[in-house]
């Protein structure tokens, strides 16, 4: 049974698809309540993966490989060359991704009570849109990665251009064009190492990149390696975002609907974040070693561009966009710090960020829907006529900037000081950028919740009630929960990161 959990956990939703699809149009009480029951059997299977792991199960016995692809017949010389498996694998580092997608997509799916019409075609589109995203951190090679990684940008395109607000269509397009580049340059990547090694696989591709990388048919020059490590992490430093490819992400987040910003600033920014991780660390570590500097420099640009525009914006909206690429700055800085304690940091700082942006985006749908507005110089006073919204969106705050006993204060504490210990004029630089996070975070939060009441805002302002609930006292609850006890998370990561560090050659 245990070989096949993957495949059920990746293509669960599915089911919910089923159930969608038959319903007709018109039933959108019923379709809704399929369409978040869809999300359910996902979330269910990853927290019994989790509660696995706790258990002491060794989560390799997960993995799933069937025959799949054969390109040629050169079983003479190896039958597993030119052939591309079915492959699905789990690992620490994976665990956390996909139990972050399974609860992030379950309380947007809640969330969606607020899509107005053409319930049907969003919710195929969501849930197919959750199994790109759970092949995408279950997948164990190459090619099948990057089928699920496609996946994702094509429901995605059309939850933005068909379901968001004013300008859906040009965020939707700009949300194509910049990740249909990166995806490019991933597939010619991708292309070169098959047609060089004969395999996709990514734990032979490792072995055979530190190894002297040397195949049947073509060896694999330094020069090569480098060029192959910079095209990855091009490619998913356009998917995370960091400046200066970021302003895609900014039209996305101040266009897509409450929903579905909550998923691609929860999950699908995080795909950036973990190809870097996965392929181009894992794979090229000495490579990834000589750039690491280039990856510190644009984390520094990232964090402190992203803060100081923050700071100047007049749409909460607009905030936190750019709070997003300043914080995905944080993680780039982590990853390039080449030391336990700052990879560590930037992976805790991954799914903080994730958390956070969920929680925050949905309280801003909150706002949009109670307001009609998010323009900070149109709110204020929500403290009297919201006080429960209020104290939540402050806690929200609170956890963006760092406060200690929430997921954002470890992650950060952890990046820097990891960063001091390999580089710490650049540390010194970005702890500028934390500093403008708590100006323009306290000054958004505050000017909503005690500013000065704008008589222009007229449409009705009621507190948080029934389902809306749910999303925020779950997503702050994990918040505090692994600032708490961070543990939650490093116990399964442990041993991925020292899987890195040893590729990596230090501590």
């Amino acid at each position: 049974m245990n070989v096949y959990l993957l495949s059920l956990l990746v293509f669960s939703p599915l089911l919910g698809i089923v159930m969608v699809a038959i319903m007709p149009k018109k039933e959108e009480r019923t379709i809704k309540q399929f369409g978040f029951f869809g999300t359910l059997p996902p979330l269910i299977l990853s927290l019994f993966l989790f509660s696995q792991y706790y258990s002491g199960v060794a989560l390799s016995s997960f993995d799933t490989k069937i025959n799949w692809i054969r390109f040629g017949n050169l079983a003479m010389y190896d039958p597993k060359l030119f052939t591309v498996n079915f492959e699905l694998g789990l690992d620490g580092l994976s665990l956390i991704f996909i139990l972050l997608t399974t609860i992030v997509s379950s309380l947007a799916a809640m969330a969606s009570i607020y899509i107005k019409q053409e319930w049907k075609g969003y919710y195929l589109l969501f849930l197919i849109l959750e199994i790109g995203m759970l092949g995408v951190f279950t997948a164990e090679n190459l090619i099948l990665f990057f089928i699920f990684f496609e996946m994702t940008l094509i429901p995605t395109f059309f939850l933005i251009g068909r379901w968001g607000f004013l300008e859906k269509e040009k965020a939707s397009y700009s949300f194509l064009i910049y990740n249909g580049i990166g995806s490019a340059v991933l597939l010619v990547a991708i292309l070169i190492l098959f047609a060089r090694t004969g395999t996709t696989n990514i734990e032979a591709l490792s072995q055979m990149m530190t190894m002297g990388g040397v195949s049947l048919f073509a060896p694999i020059s330094g020069s090569m390696k480098y060029g192959l490590c910079l095209a990855f992490i091009i490619a998913f430093a356009i998917k995370l975002p960091v400046f200066p490819f970021h302003s895609w992400m900014v039209r996305v987040h101040a266009e897509a609907p409450t929903s579905i910003v909550m998923i691609h600033a929860g999950v699908l920014l995080k795909i950036g974040a973990y190809g870097i991780i996965r392929f181009g660390m894992g794979i090229f570590p000495e490579q990834y070693k000589s750039l690491a500097f280039i990856v510190v420099l644009f984390g520094v640009l990232s964090l402190l561009y992203g803060a100081f525009l923050a700071l100047l914006q007049t749409d909460f909206k607009l905030v936190l966009a750019y709070s997003s690429v300043s914080h995905m700055g944080i993680v780039m800085m982590g990853l390039g710090a080449l030391n336990e304690s700052g990879i560590q940091g930037a992976i805790f700082q991954v799914i903080s960020h994730g958390l956070i942006a969920a929680l925050l985006f949905f309280l801003v749908g909150v706002l949009y829907k109670r307001t009609g507005t998010t323009m900070l110089t149109k709110l204020g006073g929500l403290t009297k006529s919201m006080p429960i919204f209020s104290g939540l969106l402050l806690a929200g705050g609170m956890a963006s900037l760092g406060l200690p006993g929430m997921s954002g204060f470890i992650s950060e504490f952890m990046v820097f000081l990891g960063l001091f210990k390999s580089q710490p004029l650049f540390a010194a630089i970005g702890a500028l950028g934390l500093v403008l996070t708590a100006v323009y975070m306290l000054r958004a939060v505050l000017m909503i919740t005690f500013g000065k009441s704008n008589s222009l805002v007229v449409k009705e302002k009621h507190d948080l009630k029934g389902l809306e609930f749910v999303p925020t006292v779950v997503l702050l609850g994990l918040i505090i929960s692994v600032g708490v006890y961070p543990n939650l998370l490093g116990g399964p990561l442990q041993e991925t990161i020292d899987a890195m560090m040893l590729a990596l050659g230090g501590r």
